[in-house]
Formats: C-alpha cells, structure tokens, sequence
C-alpha cells in the first residue's frame, strides 16, 4: 500500500506544489520590483523641487544678465554638458566611488 501513495505524493509536489512555489516567487519579485507609494510621493517631491531650483537657477541668470552685458543666459546650467568643464579624472572618480574608495 505504501508504494502506491509514494508515486501519488511525488507526483503531487511536481505538478502543484512546484508550480505553485514558483509561481509565488515569481509574485514577490513583481511586488518588490515596483514602486512603493512612498517612492512615489518622494520621486514627485524630488521633481518638485529640481522644478523650483531650476526656476531659482533661471531666475539668478536674469538678474545676473541684467548686471553684466558680457553674461551669456545658461552659461551656469551648460556646465555639466559642457566638456570645457569636465574633470579630467571624472571617469576614474566615478569607478572609485562605484568600488567604495571615495572616502
């Protein structure tokens, strides 16, 4: 009688319960992959105020462009696509940080 039921039990882990732990993983990853509604409401914080810092940066040009014929509106925010102003060393310091030795 018990080499019936063992054929019956491995057959029931195989075709249910394999599937459904994998099934259930597979969930928990979706889950955790998405965002939470707290990193919703911090990523459109973060929008806001990048939104506000720009206006600021804009505003600060004008005032600057008023009192200096010679200031070119962006010339602040065309640094970081400017490769005039880029350190010779970024890439390096970038593979530093990413290794941890930025301290």
């Amino acid at each position: 009688m018990e080499d019936v039921f063992l054929p019956i039990i491995i057959v029931g882990m195989l075709f249910i319960g394999l599937p459904w732990l994998i099934f259930h993983y597979v969930t928990q990853w979706k889950r955790s992959s998405s965002l939470t509604v707290e990193d919703e409401n911090l990523l459109d914080e973060l929008h806001d105020t990048a939104r506000r810092l720009d206006d600021r940066l804009r505003s600060i040009e004008r005032i600057i462009a008023a009192d200096n014929p010679d200031f070119r509106p962006g010339q602040i925010s065309d640094r970081s696509e400017n490769p005039e102003y880029r350190r010779a060393d970024e890439p390096e310091r970038i593979e530093n940080w990413r290794r941890g030795e930025h301290r």
